[in-house]
C-alpha cells in the first residue's frame, strides 16, 4: 500500500492506494483561512499537521488492516506558502499564503535587486511567490525576521513534523523564486536578494526519491512498519501531473480547483516571463513544466454559494448538463487578484451587465464561463510561449460538473475529458511518488492515464457566441482596473 496527503488551502486529502494502483480508501480534514487584512490571506502551520494526522487516522480506523501494509508516503501541497520557523523549528507567526497579494511593492524592489531574476527563477516576482513575502516580513515585521532560521513550504513543514526531517522537492522549491530552476539548486543570488542565505533552506530532493522515514511515533500510532519512506513528493499541480499521467512533454491538463490551473509538460526549462506563465520543475528528474495560473476557479463557485447560502450543486442542477448560449451576465473571477495574464494582486472581481429581468440561474452561468474565459486566457498565454494545447483532461473540484466541462470546451475551443479519480489527482499523485521512492520503479510503469468518464467537445452550435463573449469580456479588466481595491 501506497499513502498520498495533499496538504490544500481548504482542506487536507488523505488517499490510500494499493499495489495494483487501485484507491482503497479516502479521508478529508477541512481546514480554515484567516483573512486578518485586506490582500492578506493566512494559516496556522499546524492546523496543516492536525489535519494531515487526523486524516490518517481516520484511514487508519476503517481500515487498519491496510494501512498497516503501507511501504510509501507521498505529499502534495499548496505551493508558495511561507511558514518561518525558529531555531527551535517552530512557526514564528501564521503562513503567508500563495492568495495573500501583500508584496506587490516588494516583487518591484526584488526584479530592481536582482535583473537576472527571471533568467535564472524563470518568473516573474509575482505576490503570490514565497520570497516577496519574506522581503514584507522584512520590511514590516523585522524582529520576526531576524529571528527566521528556516523557510519551509506548507508540505515541508508537515514532513517536518511527520519526520523530522526538513526536505523540499524541485516542483515545490521552483514556486519560492530561490531556486535555479534550469540548474535544480537553490541560487544563493536569489536568496541573497531577499536577506537569506542557503542554510535557511530546506535540503532538495527530486519528488520521486526518498526524502527521509516516517517517524516512530507515528509508524506506531497507526500501525506501520518502521521503515515507511517519504518521497520528496511535489507541489500540487505536479503531483495532479503525476496522478494523471502527464509525464511526456506536451502533456496537459486544466484544473478547477480552488485555484485555475493550465500545465503543460515540457523536456526543458522553458521560462516565458513576459506572458506571466511559470516555468516550474516537473516532481520528476529531467522534466519541467509551465503553468498559467488564475488565483479564483472553483473558489469563485464557493464564494457564489456563501453568498446565496446555497450548495454549489444546487446552484448549478437547474442548468441541466449544457446551456445554448453565453449568459447576458459577464463576471470577472478576480476575487484574490489574478496572475497570468495580468499579474495584478489588486484585481478585483465584477458583475457586468447585470439587469432587472435577469435571474439566479443566469447569475451562476455568469461565474462558470467567467472561470472558463479566464482559462482561454491562460490558454492564449500557453500558446504564444510555446506550441499550442490541442486538448486537456480536466481535474480537481470543478471537474465533478459536466456542464462546466461543456462550458470549458465552448469557451476553450478544444476537447476537454473528465477523468476517473479527477478530485484527488493531487493526493493520488502523491501516493505514486511514494511508490516510486519506495519501489524504484519505472515512472511510465507507475504513473499511468486514469480512465477518460466522458469527453465533451467544442459545439459548432455555440462557438462564434463564445468567441464573441469572450472578446466582449477581455475588455472588462483594463476598462475596470481603476476601480480596483
Amino acid at each position: 500500500m501506497f499513502l498520498g496527503l495533499d496538504i490544500g488551502t481548504s482542506g487536507v486529502k488523505a488517499v490510500l492506494v494499493s499495489e495494483a494502483g487501485a484507491i482503497v480508501a479516502t479521508a478529508a480534514r477541512e481546514l480554515a483561512l484567516s483573512h486578518p487584512a485586506p490582500l492578506w490571506s493566512e494559516q496556522d502551520p499546524d492546523a496543516w499537521v492536525d489535519a494531515a494526522v487526523g486524516a490518517v487516522d481516520d484511514l487508519a480506523a476503517s481500515n487498519r488492516s491496510e494501512v498497516a501494509l503501507t511501504r510509501g508516503i507521498g505529499l502534495s501541497g499548496q505551493m508558495h506558502g511561507a511558514t518561518l520557523l525558529g531555531d527551535d523549528g517552530r512557526p514564528l507567526r501564521p503562513a503567508i499564503l500563495w492568495n495573500d497579494g501583500r508584496s506587490h511593492a516588494e516583487c518591484a524592489k526584488l526584479e530592481r535587486r536582482c535583473p537576472s531574476l527571471h533568467a535564472i527563477a524563470g518568473n516573474l516576482a509575482m505576490p503570490g511567490f514565497t520570497a516577496p513575502k519574506l522581503l514584507w516580513v522584512a520590511g514590516h515585521e523585522p524582529e520576526i525576521f531576524r529571528r527566521v532560521a528556516k523557510v519551509l513550504l506548507p508540505k515541508a513543514y508537515v514532513r517536518y513534523r511527520l519526520t523530522g526531517e526538513m526536505v523540499e522537492d524541485m516542483s515545490d522549491a521552483a514556486g519560492t523564486l530561490w531556486l535555479d530552476v534550469g540548474q535544480r539548486r537553490w541560487s544563493p543570488l536569489l536568496l541573497h536578494a531577499t536577506g537569506l542565505d542557503l542554510h535557511h533552506m530546506p535540503r532538495l530532493v527530486e519528488g520521486s526519491e526518498v526524502s527521509a522515514v516516517l517517524a516512530p511515533e507515528y509508524a506506531q500510532r497507526w500501525g506501520m512498519a518502521k521503515n515507511v519512506v517519504v518521497a520528496g513528493g511535489a507541489g500540487d499541480n505536479a503531483a495532479s501531473a503525476i496522478g494523471l499521467g502527464a509525464i511526456a512533454p506536451g502533456d496537459a491538463f486544466l484544473s478547477l480547483g480552488t485555484s485555475g490551473v493550465i500545465f503543460r509538460v515540457t523536456d526543458r526549462f522553458a521560462p516565458a516571463p513576459a506572458s506571466a506563465v511559470h516555468a516550474f520543475c516537473h516532481a520528476l528528474p529531467g522534466l519541467w513544466h509551465q503553468m498559467g495560473v488564475m488565483l479564483s476557479a472553483a473558489a469563485s463557485l464557493a464564494w457564489l454559494s456563501d453568498v446565496m447560502a446555497t450548495p454549489a450543486a444546487a446552484l448549478l442542477a437547474p442548468l441541466g448538463e449544457s446551456v445554448d448560449a453565453p449568459s447576458p451576465i459577464k463576471f470577472l473571477p478576480y476575487l484574490d487578484g489574478e496572475r497570468t495574464p495580468h499579474n495584478d494582486a489588486a484585481a478585483s472581481g465584477a458583475f457586468v451587465g447585470l439587469r432587472g429581468a435577469n435571474g439566479r440561474d443566469q447569475i451562476v452561468q455568469a461565474v462558470l464561463e467567467g472561470v472558463a474565459f479566464a482559462a482561454r486566457d491562460n490558454l492564449a498565454a500557453l500558446g504564444s510561449a510555446s506550441s499550442a494545447i490541442s486538448e486537456v483532461d480536466l481535474v480537481g473540484g470543478g471537474s465533478r460538473s459536466a456542464l462546466w466541462a461543456q462550458i470549458c470546451a465552448d469557451v476553450l475551443g478544444i476537447p476537454v475529458h473528465r477523468v476517473e479519480e479527477g478530485e484527488v489527482g493531487a493526493a493520488l499523485g502523491a501516493a505514486r511518488l511514494g511508490r516510486l521512492a519506495a519501489t524504484g520503479e519505472e515512472p511510465a510503469q507507475v504513473c499511468t492515464r486514469p480512465r477518460r468518464l466522458a469527453s465533451f467537445a467544442p459545439r459548432a452550435s455555440t462557438a462564434a457566441a463564445y468567441d464573441d463573449a469572450y472578446h466582449q469580456w477581455r475588455k472588462l479588466y483594463p476598462a475596470l482596473k481603476e476601480f480596483s481595491l
